[in-house]
């Protein structure tokens, strides 16, 4: 790859993909398209195909092989890319490119000796980084939707829903009460295990992003720092590594 002024960075997601359009090494707009819909993701990449582009995918070889051939040159990140960070994790082939991709960013924007990404999205992930640019691990568990989902598909009568905005400690209808559990819940899973982490790790920085994020209000410390888009910039990086 050669460094361009516009570099396309890609993120296939499992619902959506995000498209982040880089001019000069800044962001400056990002698309979301519905992955069961590509029309119009094909007609935007029809006036970008002559820029560089690096793509993420958890997508299926032949979905992300329709991506990649709606580009004239797009690097697709695998397990062979060289990565500005080294992995210590023991199955490096299992671990997801959005993962390396936000602990590649907080890596590179982090003055501390261990920082934390924690996604929220369809999963909730937290992913580790240590002294000398080392990926170390971190944790994955069911994301607001999945939690939902969940109770719908495994009971007999707990009904579907999704509300995602802030639930009252006490509910006091079964839709309330679902609501109460899963998004009071999360914000006591995801409190509890920032606060282990700073226990055990005291030179620490956070950085949160993903779908859900905003729906938490957990940016409330001076060593957490939000980007919705961070596992783009993160795509960046790696492509500025490899250009």
């Amino acid at each position: 790859m050669n460094i361009d002024n516009h570099v396309l960075a890609i993120d296939s997601g499992n619902t959506s993909i995000k498209v982040g359009w880089f001019i000069n090494g800044r962001l400056k707009t990002v698309e979301t398209f519905n992955l069961n819909f590509l029309i119009p993701l094909e007609d935007w990449l029809k006036n970008h195909t002559k820029y560089n582009a690096i793509m993420s995918s958890v997508l299926s070889d032949e979905d992300t092989k329709k991506v990649i051939d709606l580009l004239d040159n797009c690097h697709l990140i695998t397990s062979d890319t060289e990565l500005p960070i080294k992995l210590d994790y023991e199955t490096k082939h299992t671990l997801g490119i959005d993962r390396v991709c936000n602990a590649v960013y907080s890596v590179s924007h982090s003055k501390t000796d261990y920082c934390v990404t924690v996604d929220i999205g369809t999963c909730v992930k937290f992913d580790l980084t240590g002294p000398d640019k080392h990926y170390i691990g971190g944790s994955i568990s069911p994301g607001v939707q999945l939690r939902y989902k969940s109770l719908n598909d495994y009971t007999g009568k707990l009904p579907l829903i999704s509300n995602k905005s802030r639930a009252n400690l006490v509910g006091t209808d079964t839709a309330s009460c679902i609501h109460s559990g899963v998004m009071n819940g999360l914000r006591a899973e995801i409190t509890m295990m920032m606060q282990e982490y700073r226990a055990e790790f005291p030179s620490l920085t956070f950085f949160m992003t993903g779908g859900d994020a905003s729906n938490f209000d957990l940016v409330s410390k001076n060593d957490i720092f939000a980007d919705e888009n961070l596992t783009l910039k993160g795509l960046h990086e790696i492509y500025k590594h490899n250009a």
